[in-house]
């Protein structure tokens, strides 16, 4: 999950190689955050199966999930004046 220094909005996504999608994020060759840098690596989760994290994912970006997730990173989100959850 990285994190818009712009806008303070968390951007979900699934990725085999997370190295490799922070370069891409940060080169902006990734059309969603290409205008919402600089950009934080806010929070990550491991699975060993793409199925799990497909479905990981799609519950994260659900309201039940959004909150889930603010209780999670409450700490490194109470540093920001905003916590929006944005769904993409």
């Amino acid at each position: 999950m990285l994190r818009s220094d712009r806008d303070q909005r968390l951007y979900t996504r699934t990725t085999h190689d997370l190295r490799t999608r922070i370069k891409l994020h940060a080169d902006r060759k990734v059309r969603a955050t290409a205008y919402r840098r600089p950009l934080v690596l806010a929070y990550y989760e491991a699975c060993l199966s793409g199925d799990d994290a497909f479905r990981r994912e799609r519950f994260l970006k659900t309201g039940k999930g959004k909150r889930c997730l603010r209780n999670r990173l409450a700490s490194f989100l109470a540093r920001f004046s905003t916590n929006k959850l944005e769904r993409h």
